[in-house]
């Protein structure tokens, strides 16, 4: 399970911008991307469903390959792309991306503003395959090769996450079939 690709852009809709490594900011997301920055196109959800997205690397190309398009991971507008992790058993969990500390919050399915950004057909292909939403709550930088793994809340509340009744919680978005 690991982190291949880490992506953000300053504004919403500009061109994703590909990077090395990055940080993560607690209570923000990933640092130069526009909602760390308090912009984007969804700037109006709940701080913690709009600080980080993630999508797995087979996904995408599950997509691209139905909709028969040349869809990359940036493409996606998602920040980090992962290998090997089935990201909706995320959603209600603790993780960590490298040393950072995640929380899943929902699942991400895509928006008609991604088909007019890609100028593709992307939403019904997408649906079951649009990655995940995270809450970060311990920062730190991460990079590209970095291990994801699922944490236990004890771990969780070791590196002083909220646990028990101050727990975030997730919201269940729920996806056509």
């Amino acid at each position: 399970m690991t982190l291949l690709e880490i992506w953000r852009t300053p504004t919403a809709a500009a061109p994703m911008e590909r990077v090395a490594a990055a940080r993560l900011l607690a209570g923000r997301g990933l640092d130069g991307d526009r909602y760390a920055l308090g912009g984007g196109t969804w700037a109006q959800y709940p701080d913690l469903e709009k600080q980080l997205t993630l999508i797995d690397r087979d996904d995408v190309a599950a997509v691209a390959a139905e909709v028969a398009v040349p869809l990359t991971p940036g493409d996606t507008r998602r920040n980090l792309v992962t290998a090997g992790v089935h990201l909706p058993s995320l959603v209600g969990r603790w993780f960590a991306v490298g040393d950072a500390l995640l929380f899943g919050m929902k699942r991400c399915p895509p928006c008609a503003h991604l088909e007019r950004l890609t100028g593709s057909r992307l939403v019904k292909a997408m649906v079951h395959r649009g990655g995940i939403n995270a809450a970060v709550f311990g920062g730190a930088e991460i990079a590209e090769g970095d291990p994801v793994r699922a944490v236990t809340e004890e771990e969780a509340a070791d590196r002083g996450a909220p646990v028990g009744p101050d727990r975030p919680v997730h919201r269940v978005v729920a996806l056509p079939d």
